[in-house]
């Protein structure tokens, strides 16, 4: 792209082990946002949307797979290597409450209420806590001892107030509702209607799912699988799912919230981030960081999208080079 300003990131240090995920809220009262980011060093943390440290939240033995935040971004959920989801205050940094599991949770995610939490992991179980019992017993998805997938849990996502998305190492993603106490139903490639309990269409992958995030602004699902990334209606509304299938195998995918006219990934084969148009073209190739890209993100105004990696570090990118925004002064990047 000769002609253009150079991409300058900005990079967030911190945390002393391979970064594992990240997580933008949606956009505040105040017009900001924040970014909370899950590392092997067992410490998450929380930004600023400009990238400036807040605090971390300390507590896990174990490395945190995933970290989000409430819609108003009040809470955080973690998921651990420790074996455990808690949730935390975000204002004091203090955890609320620790949900014990049988094996490593890697995926966790908060209702667009705040009142349950989603869980999954390595115990191929998915769960649904609910926050005002916090002591009561879990509802699991699925029969009744039997795993919710037959591969690790990737990841867990809600997709409006009654239905939760799981996907798997299985290639196989779920969505699945819950209606009774201790009542609920799976199968594969399933939405379910967490009211009436309906199965409405399912959806499986050639290969293990790698990565699932919801982008809300667009509706879609941004799933990667093998060398497949695939954007798909978040509610089986019958819009067509786009699917592209490229060159190497990303990690993580995150599509612009507003233009929708590309997406970034990340990559376990080297140490770039790539930006695509969404008919697959690489529009650039960004380099900086020192180790493989595990996890990326759009901000939700789509002004900015961070990369996560095996080095340690998150940088943060501008969609628009050269533009003043946050700590980015034109001049800065040759603008």
């Amino acid at each position: 792209m000769s002609g253009h300003p150079k991409a300058v990131p900005l990079v967030a240090p911190g945390h002393t082990r391979p970064v594992t995920h990240l997580s933008f809220s949606p956009i505040q009262e105040d017009g900001t946002y924040l970014l909370v980011s899950s590392c092997k060093d067992g410490n998450p943390m929380l930004r600023e949307w400009t990238g400036d440290w807040i605090g971390t939240f300390l507590g896990h033995k174990g490395a945190v797979w995933s970290t989000k935040l409430s819609p108003d971004a009040s809470r955080a959920a973690t998921g651990s290597a420790d074996f455990t989801a808690k949730i935390w205050d975000t204002y004091s940094g203090e955890p609320l409450h620790s949900f014990p599991h049988n094996h490593i949770v890697r995926t966790v995610a908060i209702s667009p209420t705040s009142s349950h939490l989603l869980t999954g992991g390595q115990e191929k179980k998915v769960r649904i806590f609910d926050l005002a019992r916090p002591d009561a017993e879990a509802d699991f998805l699925g029969e009744p001892g039997a795993p919710s997938h037959e591969g690790t849990v990737k990841s867990v996502v809600w997709v409006g107030d009654h239905t939760g998305v799981s996907a798997g190492e299985d290639g196989i993603i779920k969505y699945v509702s819950r209606t009774q106490k201790g009542k609920t139903l799976t199968f594969d490639r399933r939405w379910w209607d967490l009211r009436t309990r309906k199965l409405t269409t399912t959806l499986m992958f050639p290969n293990p799912i790698t990565s699932m995030e919801l982008s809300p602004q667009t509706k879609r699902l941004v799933v990667t699988s093998g060398k497949t990334v695939a954007f798909i209606p978040a509610l089986p509304t019958g819009a067509p799912t786009h699917s592209l299938n490229l060159p190497y195998s990303p990690s993580s995918a995150s599509v612009h919230p507003i233009l929708q006219d590309r997406f970034v990934t990340g990559n376990q084969g080297d140490e770039w981030v790539r930006v695509h148009g969404m008919d697959g073209e690489e529009k650039e190739v960004l380099k900086g960081h020192h180790g493989p890209v595990h996890c990326v993100e759009f901000s939700p105004d789509g002004e900015v999208y961070a990369s996560g990696s095996e080095d340690g570090t998150i940088r943060f990118w501008q969609t628009t080079p050269g533009k003043t925004y946050g700590l980015w002064q034109g001049h800065a990047n040759g603008g």
